[in-house]
C-alpha cells in the first residue's frame, strides 16, 4: 500500500493527519507529517523526511504532498522524489489527502493524477444556497 507523507510548515501537516481521525476514526497506516520548523536546517529535515519515507513505504511507493509550492518544505519535498517510486504533490489540503488516503492500492502515477483532479475540484466558492443544502443533509463533514 502506498505512503504517505506530508510535508509543510509547522504544524500543518499534523494538524491535516489528525483531521483524517474525523473521517476514518483512526489514523491511518502508512500516513506520516514533516512539520518544518521556522529556521530549521533543511539537511536535517531532509534527513529526517528519508528516514519517515523508508518508515511509511513498504515498497509500494509513496506520495510526498507538500503545501506551499517553492517554499522550504516543497524543496525539501522535492528532494525525496524518485522517479516512477515517489512522487511529490505540492498543493496539499485535506480533500486531496483524504483522497490519497481512500486510494492507496493505485499504482502511484495514477494516484497522482487523482488527487491533481480531486485537489482542483475541491477548491470552489461557496454559496448561502449551499449552506442550508448541507444543514438538510444532516450538516455531516465527509
Amino acid at each position: 500500500m502506498i505512503g504517505i507523507l506530508v510535508v509543510s510548515h509547522e504544524p500543518f501537516g499534523s494538524a491535516l493527519i489528525r483531521c483524517t481521525r474525523h473521517v476514518y476514526g483512526r489514523l491511518s497506516p502508512q500516513l506520516a507529517a514533516l512539520d518544518v520548523v521556522p529556521d530549521e536546517n533543511p539537511a536535517a529535515a531532509l534527513d529526517c523526511g528519508r528516514e519517515l519515507l523508508a518508515r511509511i513505504n513498504d515498497g509500494s511507493g509513496a506520495v510526498v504532498l507538500t503545501d506551499v509550492y517553492g517554499a522550504t518544505p516543497s524543496r525539501i519535498a522535492a528532494q525525496l522524489a524518485v522517479p516512477d517510486r515517489v512522487r511529490v504533490v505540492a498543493g496539499v489540503n485535506l480533500p486531496m489527502l483524504l483522497k490519497a488516503i481512500q486510494n492507496r492500492r493505485m499504482p502511484v502515477d495514477e494516484l497522482v493524477e487523482a488527487l491533481l483532479d480531486s485537489g482542483r475540484r475541491a477548491i470552489r466558492a461557496v454559496d448561502a444556497d449551499d449552506g442550508a443544502i448541507a444543514a438538510g443533509a444532516g450538516g455531516e463533514d465527509r
